[in-house]
């Protein structure tokens, strides 16, 4: 997978809270995230300290944060469908999405146990199309790794090209995991290994 690490540039950034062992699970997606999208900051969460670079970077000009999070658990004053449509002009701040990488439940109590993220305009998602994520599976269709999020925030703020990037990496990682899991090789040839090398060709233009 190394080797197939794509970089694509970007006016967002990603800031990933991450819960106490999610790093470690070999099916944890947030990585892949931070491999497309050069802007990605990675924080471990903790109900009573916060790390004071989280609280830097939260309140740095440069960004307009949003914390991802479904709106229906949340006041209607603070919720958002949509990112500031002129966010390519000059002087306007970089979107930052705030994803709780975590199980739904964990992600629950991380939203309501963070008072920093309190006054922050909470970004919900209406995607139409199932998970296609393979790996760990919830009980419903509307829930989505961390990495497919990351991709629909990255289509709202005007980066097809990242968004369509960070979707076929995620093929392509879950084809090696999948078949590493049964010991056999992956296909570089395959469907999902030629839509990466694919989005990745204008840029070597």
């Amino acid at each position: 997978m190394c080797a197939l690490r794509p970089s694509v540039p970007t006016r967002a950034g990603v800031c990933l809270l991450m819960a106490d062992i999610e790093p470690l699970k070999p099916s944890n997606t947030g990585w892949l995230i931070a491999d497309v999208v050069p802007d990605t900051f990675a924080f471990g969460w903790a109900r009573t300290e916060t790390d004071p670079a989280l609280l830097a970077l939260l309140a740095d000009p440069q960004w307009q944060p949003y914390v991802v999070f479904p709106g229906e658990f949340v006041a209607p004053e603070r919720v958002v469908h949509a990112v500031v449509p002129d966010a390519h002009s000059q002087g306007t701040k970089r979107p930052l999405f705030i994803l709780l990488d975590a199980t739904w439940a964990e992600a629950r109590k991380m939203f309501r146990k963070s008072p920093y993220l309190d006054a922050l305009p909470v970004l919900s998602l209406a995607p139409a199309q199932i998970s296609r994520y393979q790996l760990r599976r919830s009980r419903r269709d509307d829930h989505f790794c961390t990495s497919e999020v990351a991709a629909l925030c990255l289509e709202l703020a005007g980066e097809p090209l990242a968004a369509q990037t960070l979707e076929a990496y995620l093929d392509v990682y879950t084809h090696h995991y999948l078949q590493a899991k049964q010991q056999l090789p992956f296909d570089a040839h395959g469907a999902a290994h030629g839509r990466l090398r694919d989005l990745g060709r204008p840029a070597l233009l």
